[in-house]
């Protein structure tokens, strides 16, 4: 029995520490790491949330029901923590000699939320007491944080997303962007324009990786998304790239590095697998028919286009194999609205099992 017990305190100290560790990953280090209980959340909630769909038909519902589908799954990861943080101590309260589960239910219970209505029975207990009342405020005051952090970062990835729809339109394109920058602002614009989104693309990596729930909260409006925005800037930019007839635009192929590179982390973070080193003749989701009506539609209003459509397919092909899976997979996994080439074709791509989910993250290869 006595081997039983230490078994016991140590189980109980280690899901202590392992639940501590995945609080403060999740919320205070500055990095973007696959922390797996966060993951698992989320994740679950998906599951939850993909369910609930099956009974809901229009658009305009489904956007509704996945707008708290973020607010619900952050919200429940401070009730993970606790929950665990629970049982671990449960686990060593019972250790140390008490004899009724009840008991260190309410035991455990009544230090974690500070409540103090149960007596400890010794030294011991009265130490993990303590202890235990001191993490709980701890975790309090890490969701406090936590909260204020969301939003800052969430405003500041929808007002870029926001301006996007009077240069690119709603749902966002290509074709939109070009035309609008042409008629409006001039072909050179695109290049200022390119360097405020490779910005924007690594302020989203850091804060969508670091915050994960991030991923999902929606945009105010319906048919507006960051995914698919971000989409339709790193086609953009792949076009001007390679089919615009102007002198090279280094800004745009840093814009496209910096997007593709976003992506993948993101994709890493939900284990969504991908060709790390795509060969630039690997196929593409984009037809060769929808980018020549893109082309001809351009060359109807005077866009100068190189002359070789051949090339200038081959080159674009080239930019977008970089993203192309995780642009679509990701459009997937949170359902974003329809919008050209991206949103708007089947992928391959489904969520890992839960095993996968929790012990198997994906390993990202070489940038």
């Amino acid at each position: 029995m006595i081997a039983v017990r230490a078994l016991a305190f140590i189980a109980g100290g280690a899901l202590v520490v392992w639940t501590l560790l995945s609080a403060v990953r999740a919320v205070v280090l500055p990095r973007g790491e696959v922390v797996r209980l966060s993951r698992w959340v989320f994740l679950t909630w998906r599951d939850v949330f993909r369910l609930i769909l099956h009974f809901v038909d229009s658009f305009d519902q489904r956007d509704r029901v996945m707008a708290l589908y973020g607010p619900v799954a952050l919200l429940t990861l401070p009730f993970a923590w606790l929950v665990l943080m629970l049982t671990g101590f449960m686990l060593m309260d019972w250790a140390l000699g008490a004899h009724s589960w009840r008991h260190v239910f309410e035991l455990s219970g009544s230090s974690l939320f500070t409540f103090g209505y149960v007596q400890p029975g010794g030294l011991p207990q009265t130490i993990l007491a303590f202890t235990e009342a001191i993490f709980g405020l701890g975790l309090l005051a890490l969701l406090i944080s936590f909260l204020p952090s969301i939003y800052a970062a969430f405003s500041r990835r929808e007002q870029l997303v926001a301006l996007l729809e009077t240069r690119a339109g709603n749902p966002p394109s290509v074709e939109q962007m070009m035309r609008r920058y042409f008629i409006i602002h001039g072909l050179e614009q695109l290049t200022p324009q390119f360097g405020r989104w490779e910005e924007w693309f690594a302020d989203v990596e850091e804060t969508h990786t670091s915050q994960a729930s991030l991923v999902f909260f929606r945009s105010p409006l319906p048919r507006r998304s960051w995914l698919t925005a971000a989409g339709a800037v790193l086609d953009s930019a792949s076009f001007a790239a390679s089919t615009l007839d102007r002198p090279r635009d280094s800004q745009a192929e840093l814009c496209i590095r910096a997007g593709y590179l976003c992506l993948r982390r993101i994709a890493d973070f939900f284990g969504i697998r991908y060709d790390p080193d795509p060969a630039s003749t690997d196929p593409i989701s984009v037809t060769r028919e929808e980018y020549d009506a893109v082309y001809d539609d351009l060359a109807e209003v005077g866009v100068p286009l190189k002359a070789d459509r051949d090339q200038a397919w081959r080159d674009f092909s080239g930019w977008r194999v970089n993203y192309d899976t995780v642009l679509i997979s990701i459009a997937v996994l949170i359902m974003a609205p329809e919008a050209p080439w991206s949103s708007d074709r089947p992928t391959q791509y489904q969520p890992p099992s839960m095993a996968f989910r929790v012990f198997r993250p994906h390993r990202p290869g070489r940038s």
